[in-house]
């Protein structure tokens, strides 16, 4: 096979994690521990499904073509609780709908690079992120978080170039679970404006937030269009992976760009996933902060349940959201340690050396854990088999 963008880049991780499971058997009494993927585990609520239902048997418009930036009410369901949860201005004509937040970054990389430009992305970095760059031609610049997990936005000046595009931030963080304060998002949102360049925050896991009220204020500057560009997905907050719905909101200008490549990419977003969207969005508000609340004690499980590991030499980097990132003492790198946690240990997670590039040898000692997708007692199996692994 010729060298293409495609093979330049690595294998979707998730996937390549699953296939270490190939021929391996679990005991009775010991089942796979998968906290290797950051998703919702249970289906859509009945009330939810129900509304799907009803659009499938009731609405035509819900297996046809539709708009390509999105449902109407939709848009303006999503502009006017983002307006509410930030204080700012948002209008629907500053909204698109997109198959997934991974769409909606692609949307955003397709209006603001070609070929050999350069966006700037913190290590350890959401792996989808750099591999749309490399598919896209586009250089990802590294910008390392060091122990805090927490990027610098001095460190990014030095790194702009003429070919910098955009900075990509996502908070809460995949993979490190870390909250970016409100006051380092608004240093980033003054450089980027201050060099001209975008400014990328991917809120997937927004609804997840620890922290009450806005998780910045960037939304205040009447202007804040001409230099954020705001990712947001559906998936996580209302359990509809399957169904792609995500968003994008920016200019109406970028928007008319956006356009063009989500008409060629996926023509519309699915009509029935956005129906379930909007309903969440009108008739879950209290059953979404229960949800919160429920991931909120498995965040304090963690953090509670870490001191054994602690004594282990372990160390715990970083936590929020859906993700745990740990710290290994072994001399062993974590791209061997991880598959090798599923066939001693029955634990299937992701190991830092698939958030990094490959001359990082930070990666080697790092592990993600995805532990919303599990409950209170499954954190604590969790952490009594990691206990017993050696060196």
């Amino acid at each position: 096979m010729s060298e293409t963008r495609t093979t330049s880049t690595f294998a979707p991780p998730v996937m390549e994690a699953r296939r270490w499971l190939d021929g391996v058997e679990f005991p009775p009494g010991r089942a796979l521990i998968n906290v290797s993927q950051a998703a919702p585990v249970d289906p859509p609520v009945d009330g939810m499904r129900q509304a799907m239902a009803d659009a499938a048997l009731t609405r035509d418009d819900a297996h046809l073509y539709g708009p390509v930036l999105g449902m109407p009410a939709l848009r303006e369901g999503l502009a006017d609780r983002t307006a509410a949860i930030y204080k700012g201005s948002v209008s629907a004509a500053q909204v698109a709908i997109t198959s997934g937040c991974n769409q909606a970054f692609a949307a955003t990389i397709s209006t603001l690079c070609t070929e050999g430009d350069e966006v700037i992305l913190p290590t350890p970095w959401y792996f989808n992120h750099k591999m749309w760059l490399d598919m896209a031609g586009v250089r990802s610049v590294p910008l390392p978080t060091g122990a805090a997990l927490l990027p610098d936005p001095q460190a990014a000046a030095v790194l702009i170039t003429d070919r910098t595009r955009a900075i990509a931030l996502v908070s809460p963080n995949n993979p490190a679970g870390v909250e970016y304060p409100a006051e380092l998002l608004r240093a980033f949102f003054d450089l980027a404006r201050a060099r001209g360049i975008a400014l990328i925050v991917d809120e997937t896991y927004r609804d997840f937030h620890s922290q009450p009220g806005a998780p910045h204020d960037l939304f205040h500057d009447p202007d804040w269009h001409d230099t954020l560009i705001h990712l947001y997905s559906f998936s996580k907050a209302y359990r509809l992976t399957g169904h792609r719905v995500g968003a994008l909101v920016t200019s109406a200008s970028r928007l008319a760009q956006a356009e063009k490549f989500l008409d060629t990419v996926a023509i519309c977003p699915g009509q029935i996933g956005q129906y379930a969207a909007l309903w969440g969005m009108q008739n879950l508000d209290d059953w979404l902060a229960g949800e919160r609340d429920e991931i909120l004690r498995r965040r304090a499980a963690i953090e509670a349940g870490f001191t054994p590991m602690a004594e282990r030499g372990w160390s715990l980097m970083g936590v929020g959201a859906y993700f745990a990132y740990m710290s290994h003492p072994f001399a062993e790198s974590s791209a061997t340690l991880a598959p090798r946690l599923v066939r001693e240990q029955g634990i299937l997670c992701l190991p830092g050396t698939m958030f990094c590039p490959g001359d990082d040898p930070a990666g080697a000692r790092q592990l993600r854990i995805a532990f919303a997708n599990l409950d209170v007692p499954g954190i604590g199996a969790f952490y009594a088999r990691l206990a017993s692994v050696t060196g």
